[in-house]
């Protein structure tokens, strides 16, 4: 999408202002941009990578399905069990 010329020569002065007063925070910015690019150019030919759940991530996961598999499992069973249940 185009800026108009408006836009565009807001983010002139904005730009210029930033660069005036703090110009180790541009220095970064103008870093980041170049990176993005920089990653955007380099994967146009290649499939976009998927990106995988880190092994902690999986590994909490799996804990907590096992938890609430064993207290489905115990409540079922004191459930079934009169002698278990819960006195009401």
């Amino acid at each position: 999408m185009a800026w108009s010329q408006d836009d565009a020569r807001m983010l002139a002065i904005i730009e210029q202002h930033l660069t005036d007063e703090d110009p180790r925070l541009a220095a970064r910015l103008e870093s980041f941009n170049e990176r993005v690019e920089r990653r955007a150019q380099g994967r146009h030919g290649k499939p976009p990578r998927v990106r995988r759940p880190q092994r902690s991530t999986v590994i909490i996961i799996v804990s907590w399905l096992l938890i609430a598999t064993l207290i489905a499992t115990l409540l079922i069973m004191a459930l079934r069990n009169d002698a278990a249940a819960f006195p009401m």
